[in-house]
């Protein structure tokens, strides 16, 4: 932990566009917890879980949303613990290649999740 600690505070000090990065991930891993959190409709007993294109929309409980809370958490906290290891190890240049891509798989979250409650 103190090794992390250390990292982060380096970041803080030598690197801007990287700790923009991270919280920008952050923000938007939390903005989709909570967005999918709200968006989960308990009550329901089928909803769309998704989606494949040679069979179209799947069915689910909505028990099997949560995988994108699960998702949002992995992408918020445990996402930004890999950019400082790889920050340490690789270089500014790979840990902002690394956010910019876990942005990416968080936007296309939220598509997903779009797309899936339009068709609930």
């Amino acid at each position: 932990m103190k090794g992390l600690k250390e990292d982060f505070l380096n970041i803080v000090r030598s690197d801007k566009a990287v700790l923009v990065l991270m919280i920008l991930n952050f923000l938007l891993a939390m903005l989709l917890l909570v967005f999918s959190l709200i968006n989960l409709h308990p009550n329901s007993a089928m909803v769309k879980t998704g989606y494949g294109d040679i069979g179209g929309y799947r069915d689910g409980s909505w028990t099997n949303q949560f995988a994108f809370s699960l998702a949002a958490i992995l992408f918020g906290i445990l996402h930004n613990l890999l950019a400082l290891k790889i920050f340490r190890k690789r270089g500014a240049g790979m840990a902002k290649f690394f956010l910019i891509t876990t942005a990416m798989l968080i936007l296309g979250a939220f598509v997903v999740m779009f797309r899936l409650l339009r068709e609930g």
